[in-house]
């Protein structure tokens, strides 16, 4: 039962009991996070059904392994060039308005693939694609910022980031029902494909107009209690993070090393996991299986939902775990390391089951890494800083998404296989998750464990 409000000189953290904050968060996370991860399904499935669309469009286009890289990372340079105005705009016309925009005209973008006629069409609708959703990850990283305490931002970001890994469970299967016709009333699948992917991204942004709130405050489905819990809650941890850490300004967030540095860790994690997601699909079509023609649209998009199939309850218990203990630097280093093993490791078998293993072992570290190291830039900055600084980290990173396809199409092509591409991406990884662990060492104010921001644990346990 909740406790009777307290006095103007006890913190706000404690004005709900623990079954009160229990139900005020959980109220929270089924309003937010449902909309929010279907979002982030069709963000995800529109980052890479270009994986199983080269299938069949790679032929059509004529385009080589390199050709069909470079298009698959030219989303990320778009990405990055946006990301930060993005996420300062989202402060500035707020998150309901800015995250129904976002995903509005990435659904416009998406769906124009299946228009384009040539390489270079295909580079231009990739690279607007890449504009358009830019801001869309970090701005929901902000959003739960605004709207939960720290303690809770881990869990519910990874039921978040659940919505891009069901992406690669449904989407798959999805993706390669849609192509297991060669066409559609005389129009190519790969074509059909893309327009109707496209089009439930533009249906969920706009029920973003009619579900999400800017923030607590503005909440009509929140009773005034829950509103003024979160909000004093939120208000107590950022008030600490300046005196604490010397945090201040958007502009400066940008100079800081510690946000190079994350920015740097953030860009290996994505080489090693857009690496397997836009190549996946043509590594499993090469398997050599009894069927003289191979496998199916269909059975190869079933195979590539394996590995993110695997990481769903792993990434969720270890994203609650680090919630549980606070702690941010190793749960965000050793899941980087599992990912460079699977990897690697990947690149040194020949039998497809091991293979697949292999590749299952490093999604469940890639997909487990991003809730805790997220939490990492909170620790140090606030506010326009903190969105700045999330939006830095996260477009930098995600030039990964441009180098990691890009490189590994033209490795595949000088080499003739997989097996270079994969073990360079891997020790890509493996510097990443020693520079993660590093980081106590490189900066002192991360060294030190945040203050317990709740009065007990059990309301992130029983989430």
């Amino acid at each position: 039962m909740d406790t009777t409000r307290n006095s103007p000189e006890e913190p706000n953290l404690t004005t709900l009991g623990p079954e009160g904050q229990r139900k005020t968060i959980r109220k929270v996370l089924l309003r937010l996070v449902p909309i929010l991860a279907l979002g982030y399904f069709f963000n995800a499935l529109e980052k890479t059904n270009i994986g199983q669309a080269g299938l069949h469009m790679n032929a059509a286009l004529g385009l080589t392994a390199s050709m069909f890289g470079l298009a698959a990372g030219l989303l990320f340079v778009g990405y990055a060039l946006f990301e930060v105005p993005s996420n300062l705009m989202m402060m500035k016309f707020g998150a309901r308005r800015w995250l129904a925009r976002i995903m509005i005209t990435w659904g416009i973008c998406a769906s124009a693939t299946g228009f384009v006629t040539n390489e270079w069409g295909l580079y231009a609708v990739r690279f607007l694609l890449g504009v358009a959703e830019a801001g869309f990850y970090p701005g929901v990283i902000m959003y739960f910022a605004l709207w939960v305490p720290r303690e809770y931002r881990g869990t519910m970001f990874s039921l978040f980031v659940l919505g891009g890994t069901s992406a690669a469970i449904l989407g798959g299967p999805l993706t390669g029902f849609l192509l297991t016709p060669d066409s559609y009333f005389g129009i190519e699948a790969w074509r059909v494909m893309f327009v109707l992917e496209g089009v439930p991204a533009v249906l969920v942004g706009i029920a973003c107009l009619f579900v999400l709130a800017d923030r607590p405050g503005t909440a009509k489905w929140l009773s005034e209690r829950e509103r003024d819990w979160l909000e004093g809650a939120i208000a107590q941890q950022e008030a600490d993070i300046p005196a604490s850490h010397g945090a201040s300004g958007a502009l400066k967030s940008l100079q800081d090393p510690r946000v190079v540095v994350l920015s740097f860790i953030y860009f290996c994690l994505k080489c090693g996991q857009y690496s397997i997601l836009f190549f996946l699909p043509l590594i499993i079509a090469g398997f050599k299986t009894s069927s003289p023609t191979g496998l199916s649209s269909l059975q190869i998009g079933l195979i590539t939902g394996l590995p993110a199939l695997c990481a769903i309850v792993p990434s969720i218990l270890w994203a609650r775990h680090s919630d549980k203990t606070q702690e941010r630097r190793w749960h965000a280093t050793i899941p980087a390391l599992v990912g460079a093993v699977g990897i690697g490791a990947s690149a040194l078998v020949d039998s497809p089951l091991m293979i697949m293993v292999f590749i299952c072992l490093a999604m469940v570290g890639l997909v487990s890494q991003s809730a805790s190291f997220y939490q990492i830039p909170g620790l140090f900055l606030t506010g326009a800083a903190a969105a700045t600084a999330i939006a830095l980290i996260n477009s930098l990173g995600n030039l990964g998404g441009f180098v990691a396809p890009t490189m590994f199409g033209v490795m595949k092509d000088a080499t003739g296989g997989y097996q270079v591409p994969s073990l360079v991406m891997a020790g890509v990884l493996l510097v990443g998750a020693t520079t993660t662990a590093l980081l106590p060492v490189m900066f002192k104010s991360l060294a030190r464990k945040p203050a317990p921001v709740a009065p007990n644990k059990e309301a992130v346990q029983q989430l």
